[in-house]
């Protein structure tokens, strides 16, 4: 099929700013969609206007249900990079839509800052959990966001503070190549309360302050970075984990007896594209991870409250599964194998003779591979210091055929 729906990008200077290959899709254009703002900017000339719904999804599914009619969607910006492009994409073939993009606020801030835009990380808030700042707060970094509205500098400028980063520098850029273009810019320790625009760009020049706990994305954060009580993966085990299960983007992890979380946090943190679901029969630890992941970044990380195998049966099948404990539950490492997409890992750790026994049993009947890991930390002994063990943990890792 031709293409039907066109996609067209608009800046703060409206239509006067459009690119010439957009105007013919517009003037052309049976059916126009857009926010208020677009379509105000449109004298009435009788067409059919659609306005964005919430949820999103029901417009979504009312122009897909319109295939073959001359629609015209405008956008803010660039409609590929966190726009309703992106949205539409994931329903309509590329060969049937034509878009044409405007300078999207990521490349503007990076024109008004003097960013490469190579060297920032960009993302949206908009509709979205502050926390998903937390992972790309770095020292020494650069961040630019979406914000939600007017309030979000303050709140971003409270995280920042609270994370040890107060000294960063908070930059909001408002109606960017417009007449009304405004650039406030502050300390995130010293941010007020200044009048702000709802829509508008924040930039973040990460400073880390001195004795600030680092949460680096690789694997093995400090085990202080958890709430947990006592279930927990420690850190050296964990990061020889993350390496077993080789997380690559997009792809969906199961951890199965989850305790508080830290094996599927840390594969979210990896890459934002990255799924996971949590499964933990307590009702207490499912709190903890909940807290954990909001803290670390990561809120998106699902959690499933109740026993495994039994609450497994209607999930996303995954690409990897990791067993930290439940090794000795009937069925249990069976199920998680058969539920794994072809070319998946299963990574599973015990720390007792009935679960080695599992495991082995289990690599006698599937193959794969057993590993032990010992892993000591040094610790007072008097006024002398001595290597305290922590209790050994064997690793089976297997990749399903």
């Amino acid at each position: 099929m031709k293409p039907w729906l066109s996609i067209l990008g608009l800046g703060e200077d409206g239509l006067a700013g459009l690119a010439p290959a957009a105007r013919p899709l517009l003037e052309t254009a049976e059916v126009l969609v857009g926010g208020a703002r677009h379509l105000a900017m449109i004298p009435q000339d009788g067409r059919e206007r659609l306005t964005w719904p919430s949820p999103l999804s029901v417009l979504v599914e009312d122009i897909v249900a319109r295939r073959g009619q001359n629609i015209c969607v405008l956008a803010t910006g660039d409609p590929l990079h966190f726009g309703i492009g992106a949205t539409l994409a994931k329903r309509i073939p590329a060969a049937e839509m034509t878009i044409v993009p405007a300078p999207s606020a990521f490349a503007l801030a990076c024109a008004r800052l003097g960013w490469p835009r190579e060297s920032v990380e960009c993302l949206t808030l908009h509709g979205r959990p502050l926390e998903l700042l937390h992972p790309a707060i770095q020292p020494g970094a650069r961040i630019l966001a979406l914000s939600d509205d007017a309030k979000t500098p303050a709140r971003a400028a409270a995280l920042l503070v609270a994370r040890g980063y107060g000294d960063s520098r908070i930059v909001v850029l408002e109606h960017m190549a417009g007449p009304r273009e405004r650039r406030v810019e502050a300390l995130a320790k010293d941010w007020g309360a200044p009048e702000l625009a709802d829509f508008n760009t924040l930039a973040l020049d990460c400073v880390a302050g001195s004795g600030t706990l680092y949460l680096p994305r690789t694997p093995g954060l400090p085990d202080e970075a958890f709430r947990h009580d006592g279930q927990m993966t420690k850190r050296e085990v964990r990061a020889a984990t993350l390496a077993a299960l080789a997380p690559a983007p997009g792809q969906v992890l199961w951890d199965v007896g989850a305790g508080c979380g830290s094996v599927g946090i840390e594969w979210l943190r990896l890459d934002p594209r990255n799924r996971a679901i949590a499964i933990e029969k307590d009702i207490q630890r499912a709190a903890l991870i909940a807290h954990n992941a909001a803290s670390l970044g990561v809120p998106k990380l699902h959690i499933v409250i109740g026993a495994a195998p039994l609450v497994m049966r209607d999930l996303d099948p995954p690409n990897a599964i990791f067993l930290g404990g439940g090794l000795s539950v009937p069925d249990l490492i069976e199920t998680c194998w058969a539920a794994l997409r072809g070319g998946g890992r299963l990574v599973a750790n015990a720390v007792t003779l009935e679960g080695e026994q599992a495991l082995v049993a289990f690599r006698a009947a599937q193959g794969g591979d057993l590993t032990r890991i010992a892993v000591s930390r040094a610790r007072p002994v008097g006024p002398f210091t001595g290597w305290r063990a922590l209790m050994p943990v064997t690793q089976f890792q297997a990749v399903k055929s």
